[in-house]
């Protein structure tokens, strides 16, 4: 399976009896960036004046993103909103099923502007459909030449990351199988230009250590719902 942080989101805000400790490890693969990002007409053209805009009036404000409660989007949405004065509770926050609804919502101007992977957006950004005004990210994703949140003067730095997950109980050869095939996969060109091509960080870590990786993660998400009264 398939598996990143929105999985992790989901079984600490629905108080699942299965979380990714049933699984077994394969790797992670990759980190990408969120970004704030708004239609080309929007009169925003600065993450700072936009932010401004949210804390003075959060029930005109509607932020859009790919996942529901817990999930990637939603955490550095309301992350942002601590960050720039807003207070999570009154955050107007629009769950779309992925990318495809949420971009389709942001160019018809259902929401106010939208936080989600640059992935879900690269080709409107390059048409200039739509503008991107931050990135979550410690450092700039080169290309895209837009300011960090840190930047621009708020403390929030947030990526997702994603991995692959087997079934529970696997012998240690099929274990050692899956991870051959995950390093031949790595070294591919093809695989290099995946990267490149959705603006995501290889970010591998190794099953053991992914295990330990996504225990940690947890915990944490369960910490930021509960600050921010969520969970």
């Amino acid at each position: 399976m398939s598996t990143g942080l929105g999985v992790v989101g989901a079984t600490v805000s629905r108080g699942s009896p299965v979380t990714l400790a049933d699984t077994t490890p394969i790797a992670r693969l990759t980190e990408e960036s969120e970004v704030v990002v708004v239609p080309a007409a929007s009169p925003y053209r600065d993450v700072r004046a936009l932010l401004d805009g949210w804390r003075t009036a959060p029930g005109r404000t509607v932020v859009g993103g790919g996942s529901t409660v817990g999930g990637p989007d939603h955490l550095a949405t309301m992350l942002l909103a601590e960050g720039s004065g807003t207070a999570p509770p009154s955050v107007r926050y629009r769950s779309y099923d992925g990318g495809g609804p949420l971009l389709a919502a942001l160019l018809r101007g259902e929401v106010t502007f939208a936080v989600s992977g640059f992935g879900e957006f690269a080709d409107q950004v390059g048409s200039g459909d739509l503008r991107v005004l931050a990135v979550t990210s410690r450092d700039r994703v080169p290309g895209l030449g837009v300011p960090t949140l840190r930047e621009s003067g708020v403390d929030v730095e947030f990526s997702n990351w994603r991995g692959l997950v087997a079934p529970p109980g696997l012998s240690d050869d099929a274990r050692a199988e899956l991870g051959r095939a995950v390093a031949e996969m790595r070294a591919t060109p093809e695989w290099q230009r995946t990267l490149q091509a959705n603006g995501w960080d290889d970010a591998y870590l190794p099953g053991p250590e992914f295990a330990r990786f996504t225990a940690a993660e947890t915990t944490r998400v369960g910490h930021i719902l509960g600050e921010l009264g969520l969970g």
